[in-house]
């Protein structure tokens, strides 16, 4: 079953001293996380009040944290949203939902492995695919051939030598 909240960020430090905290966003782009009215710590609600990007991370007031003591409380914490509040575009799938799934060879069907982590890269995301050895697939149209999150599987096409 999946989870209702989804890991989104983590508070990596305090910014200033009125208790905005930074948080390094675990979204495709820093600007996704400032849509959030609420998000959730150790699953418990909490609003916020004002959020916006700065570089890579986002800096946000919350509700209740309103000095730098409080918010160097928060740091470490991880930053949940609730699924039901996201829409994705057709085809795009949550990570969370992506690791755990069976990797299968499309032109062969032989399952290699388990996709276990997917790595940030620059140029796009790399699947690692752990089994009797390791793969890393570049999450691109080229080698994903079918993502069925509901039947719990990955088909990918290998290029040989991979």
């Amino acid at each position: 079953m999946k989870n209702q909240f989804l890991e989104a960020g983590k508070i990596v430090n305090t910014h200033g001293i009125q208790g905005e905290v930074k948080i390094m966003p675990w979204t495709d782009t820093p600007d996704f996380f400032c849509q959030f009215k609420t998000l959730y710590l150790d699953d418990a609600p909490v609003k916020v009040l004002s959020a916006r990007v700065q570089k890579s991370c986002v800096l946000v007031r919350l509700e209740g944290v309103d000095d730098i003591n409080s918010a160097m409380v928060l740091k470490g914490k991880v930053v949940s949203v609730l699924r039901s509040e996201i829409r994705l575009p057709e085809g795009r799938h949550f990570l969370a939902d992506l690791i755990g799934l069976e990797v299968r060879n499309a032109d062969t069907g032989e399952v290699l492995g388990t996709l276990t982590e997917v790595l940030p890269l620059p140029a796009n995301q790399v699947y690692v695919v752990k089994g009797t050895r390791e793969y890393l697939i570049p999450a691109v149209e080229e080698f994903l051939i079918e993502t069925n999150v509901e039947e719990g599987f990955l088909r990918v096409h290998l290029l040989e030598g991979m």
